[in-house]
């Protein structure tokens, strides 16, 4: 099990283990793990953990959190990595740990609500697929480390073909192999789909063939659809608003989607369902 080790000046102030599916950080007495310093945010910086993996993610705080002494938004936890956070130093250790890899956090597919008519482009990513709702829209991408990278504007291109035909097949590994879907025979094997309900990509589909996929806007609203052997979850990890899913605000834990379920996210409105694989 992954654990947090909290140090000040070398001296070494407590440990946490890494229990629950979200793990806040802050000055204010309801956090998990609370600094009570004026340097720290009131709720500074979140830890999603799933199954055995874990990223950081800053939330909006005043001075900033640093890993490894770089300034970071998002970052993929390796074990020894060390995170700073006004003069405190937290430790992460996690000796069972890469079940997945950066690359699976790589970016985010960038979910635009209704504005105006656009000419909708679909592209593919490390993590699922990328909706793009205007040739401006700020591509985010993280590096190796997970760290966030410059951001840089998609340049025009013309439509691609969907999804379904440009996706390449997923990552031999335990947590790439196909789910079955509650209710539904062993025997048939089933893909998590998200279908895009509203606008330009209305209509669109985008498998869901990464373990880990997150969608949203950044800095506004964030969260991460993860693939189980019990099913695909979906975790609320960024914002002041929380997803939706069947018109009930979601909580701090992973919630299990369900066939048909409608999500709402970032201002568009999306539905979730298991299709049949050939």
């Amino acid at each position: 099990m992954a654990k947090l080790i909290l140090t000040l000046d070398g001296v070494v102030l407590k440990e946490f283990a890494l229990t629950k599916e979200r793990t806040t950080i802050g000055r204010k007495a309801h956090n998990d793990v609370q600094i009570d310093n004026l340097a720290v945010s009131g709720e500074h910086a979140a830890i999603v953990t799933i199954l055995n993996d874990s990223f950081l993610e800053d939330l909006g705080s005043t001075n900033g959190t640093l890993v490894n002494g770089q300034p970071i938004k998002k970052h993929f936890l390796q074990n020894g990595d060390l995170v700073e956070i006004g003069k405190y130093k937290v430790k992460y250790v996690n000796e069972q740990g890469a079940g997945t890899s950066a690359a699976d956090f790589e970016k985010t597919m960038v979910l635009r609500a209704p504005q105006r008519p656009a000419e909708p482009r679909l592209g593919d990513t490390q993590t699922g697929v990328k909706t793009d709702f205007r040739s401006t829209q700020v591509d985010t991408q993280f590096n190796n480390t997970g760290q966030q990278a410059v951001s840089r504007p998609i340049p025009p291109q013309a439509p691609t073909t969907p999804p379904m035909a440009t996706n390449p097949a997923p990552a031999a590994g335990p947590m790439t192999t196909l789910t079955t879907a509650p209710g539904v025979s062993p025997a048939t094997a089933m893909q998590g789909v998200i279908q895009i309900l509203s606008g330009p990509n209305a209509g669109r589909e985008l498998p869901l063939v990464k373990a880990l996929t997150t969608l949203g806007k950044p800095g506004v609203q964030v969260a991460v659809i993860t693939k189980r052997p019990q099913g695909y979850f979906i975790t609320h990890v960024e914002g002041a608003t929380v997803p939706v899913v069947n018109g009930q605000p979601l909580n701090a834990q992973a919630h299990i989607l369900n066939d048909h379920d409608i999500v709402e996210l970032a201002g568009v409105k999306m539905e979730f369902f298991y299709k049949p694989v050939a």
